[in-house]
């Protein structure tokens, strides 16, 4: 009798020793997927800042469509690096982000938000050729200022905004440092306007004479040849297509996701504005 009660005794310490022993070890386990989870928590959120700081770029998880927010500010930095103290858009951040943006299926639309003093032309065009030959929704928005090649990139996306207190500068294309005075220089010059003209009629719904008109305008400007317009002459001109801040460009932002074509279909996509429209 003593040994039967001795062994089930025995049994009992055994069984209390193993339950203790896994309650311990789920213990520790749960502490160790708590403290990864912070832990791949924090890296997230750290990486999240440093796209924005560095690109100015976030992707909005918690939202009923999951959107890629892109900024162009400052001055459009090309082929050259300006100073440290200019606050700038580097071209070789944008291009990969938005070859990056038009692969990632997740992601559902892209907000373009302007405030761009103007820069370097061709790095600003291809930029906005870039954004106009993409799939995924796209709509823009000029807070501040879209000026100079700013005018390109603020058409580029399928819908654009411009918010009243807004200003957008038109006004040709001029070149720093030593300029030669010889005919080939003057036929570059025509050329490469005819290419920001043609890019910005075919992406808006001003036509060439009147883009041309305002660029040439010798009455505005003090210092210069062109035309200043706020955000409301901007859409009146047809250079913009809508006046609204950021929760208009959201909103029709969500509607060209859940209204418009399959972003991944094998058809042509127009980006006409008067089309999209």
């Amino acid at each position: 009798m003593y040994n039967s009660v001795l062994k089930e005794y025995h049994i009992f310490i055994i069984f209390f020793r193993t339950v203790v022993m896994d309650i311990k070890r789920n213990s520790v386990n749960n502490d160790n997927e708590k403290e990864e989870n912070n832990s791949n928590s924090t890296e997230e959120q750290l990486d999240k800042q440093e796209l924005i700081e560095k690109n100015g770029e976030t992707v909005v998880q918690n939202a009923k469509h999951l959107i890629h927010c892109l900024t162009i500010i400052g001055q459009i930095e090309g082929h050259y690096i300006l100073p440290p103290q200019n606050k700038t858009t580097k071209y070789e951040h944008i291009m990969p982000a938005l070859v990056a943006i038009e692969q990632d299926r997740s992601i559902e639309g892209l907000v373009i938000i302007l405030n761009t003093v103007g820069g370097d032309v061709e790095a600003g065009l291809a930029i906005a050729e870039l954004i106009a030959s993409m799939k995924t929704p796209t709509v823009s928005i000029v807070v501040g200022g879209g000026h100079s090649i700013g005018v390109p990139l603020s058409v580029a996306a399928k819908h654009s905004f411009i918010v009243p207190s807004a200003t957008m500068t038109i006004h040709p294309v001029r070149m720093n440092g030593t300029v030669l005075g010889v005919p080939q220089t003057l036929s570059y010059f025509d050329k490469m306007q005819e290419r920001i003209t043609g890019f910005v009629t075919r992406n808006s719904k001003i036509s060439a004479e009147r883009f041309k008109e305002l660029m040439m305008n010798t009455g505005e400007l003090v210092m210069d040849v062109g035309t200043v317009i706020d955000g409301e002459t901007a859409v009146k001109e047809g250079l913009i297509d809508s006046l609204g801040g950021l929760s208009d460009a959201i909103e029709k932002l969500y509607q060209l996701i859940e209204t418009g074509e399959n972003r991944y279909a094998d058809d042509t996509v127009s980006h006409n504005k008067s089309e999209v429209n």
